[in-house]
C-alpha cells in the first residue's frame, strides 16, 4: 500500500507504507460519509443537525426568557447571516449510536434549525453531568429563579447534600438555601412569584419569614395588586409588623393586674421548699455575671450583623445571620464570619 504526498516544491514523491499492518484495514472511502467534519486548522466539528437531540434534562424549561419566539427568532437572523460563532457542546447518545445530546447550546441549536443550517459547529464532550450545564447557564444569568430550584429539588431527593449541590454550582450554601425556599411557598407569595409580580429571590425568602409571623397581615398585603414587591417595600413592610407586634405586646402587659402577678411570682408568705426556689430564683435574676438575652453582634462582607440564635441552621458550621443596616436574613458560613461583642439586650 503506497501514499502520495507532495513537497513545497509541487513534486510528488511515493512513500511505501507496507510492512506498518495497514494492509488489512481496506477501503475507508465509507469514513468520507459520517455526519461529523473535522474542521481545517484543529477548530470546532461539523456536526449533522439532524442528527443532535436536546437534553430531555435541560434545566431551562420552556418558559425561560431565552426560549421565546422573540429571543430565538433574533438568534436565528443573526445566524443566517454570520452563523454560529460560538460552537455547541454534546455528547455521545448511549441509547442510540451516531446520534448527540447536546450538553451547551440547545438556543444555539434551535435557532440554527430556524434560520434553515444543516449543520453546526460544535465539540464532543463525554466528560459531562447535569451539575456542569446548570453552572454554565448560571454564569450566563440564563436560569430563572424557578428552574434553579428545581435542579436543587432534584439533586436533594437522589440524597445530595445542600453543601455538596453548592459546591458542584459554585454558589453559596446560602444561596442553595434560598432557593430551596421555592419549592414549597405559601399560597398567596406561590401566587406572587409564579405570576412574576416578585422575581427577586431575596425577596421571596423575606416575604416567608414575615409570613411565618404574620400570615394575615402579609396575605392582605399582597392582595393589593398595585403595591410594588421590592426589597425596600418588604423591608418596611417588615418593620411595621416588628413595631405593631410590639405595641400589641406592651398593651398585653399593661392590661395584667399587678396584684395577681403578685400572688405567683412575689408573695411573701411563701413557705417551704417552693419559697427557697422562689428566692434561688431571685438570687439568678441578680447574678451580675449571668445575661438574661444575649446578642452576638458579628461581621460578615464587612458589614454589621447578629446572630439570630433562636433559628435552626441547615447544617453544622453555618448560623443564620440579620445585617443590622437593612435587616435582610441569611445563612453564612461561619468561617466567613468575625465575632464582635457579646451583649445584653
Amino acid at each position: 500500500m503506497t501514499a502520495t504526498t507532495k513537497k513545497a516544491t509541487g513534486k510528488t514523491t511515493t512513500a511505501m507504507l507496507s510492512g506498518l499492518g495497514l494492509e488489512d484495514m481496506g477501503d475507508l472511502s465509507a469514513l468520507l460519509d459520517t455526519p461529523v467534519t473535522v474542521a481545517k486548522g484543529g477548530g470546532p466539528l461539523k456536526l449533522d443537525i439532524n442528527l443532535i437531540d436536546e437534553d430531555p434534562k435541560q434545566p431551562r424549561t420552556a418558559n425561560n426568557p431565552g426560549f421565546t419566539d422573540e429571543s430565538l427568532n433574533e438568534l436565528s437572523a443573526s445566524i443566517k447571516l454570520r452563523g454560529v460563532k460560538t460552537p455547541i457542546s454534546v455528547r455521545d447518545n448511549p441509547t442510540v449510536p451516531g446520534r448527540f445530546i447536546i450538553n451547551h447550546g440547545a438556543r444555539r441549536f434551535r435557532a440554527s434549525k430556524r434560520a434553515g443550517q444543516d449543520v453546526i459547529p460544535g465539540f464532543i464532550d463525554n466528560d459531562y453531568n447535569e451539575a456542569d450545564q446548570v453552572v454554565e447557564n448560571l454564569q450566563r444569568n440564563e436560569l430563572t429563579a424557578r428552574e434553579i430550584a428545581d435542579f436543587i429539588g432534584r439533586e436533594m431527593a437522589k440524597g445530595v447534600k445542600k453543601v455538596d449541590i453548592a459546591k458542584a454550582i459554585s454558589k453559596s450554601p446560602a444561596f442553595v438555601t434560598q432557593h430551596i425556599t421555592l419549592l414549597d411557598l405559601p399560597d398567596p407569595i406561590s401566587e406572587a412569584f409564579n405570576g412574576g409580580r416578585v422575581k427577586d429571590v431575596t425577596v421571596v425568602n423575606e416575604l416567608v419569614t414575615a409570613y411565618k409571623k404574620t400570615p394575615q397581615a402579609v396575605s392582605d398585603w399582597l392582595d393589593d395588586d398595585s403595591q410594588d414587591i421590592t426589597r425596600g417595600s418588604v423591608k418596611l413592610l417588615r418593620e411595621f409588623l416588628y413595631d405593631k407586634s410590639r405595641h400589641e405586646t406592651s398593651d398585653e402587659e399593661a392590661a395584667i393586674d399587678p396584684d395577681t402577678v403578685d400572688v405567683f411570682t412575689e408573695s411573701p408568705g411563701v413557705q417551704g421548699s417552693e419559697g427557697e426556689e422562689v428566692d434561688k430564683e431571685k438570687e439568678k435574676a441578680k447574678d451580675p455575671d449571668k445575661l438574661k438575652k444575649v446578642i452576638v453582634q458579628v461581621q460578615h462582607d464587612g458589614r454589621p450583623a447578629r446572630l439570630i440564635l433562636n433559628r435552626r441552621p441547615p447544617e453544622e458550621g453555618f448560623a443564620w445571620l440579620k445585617y443590622d443596616d437593612d435587616g435582610h436574613e441569611f445563612v453564612a458560613n461561619l468561617a466567613h464570619v468575625q465575632l464582635v461583642a457579646v451583649l445584653e439586650a
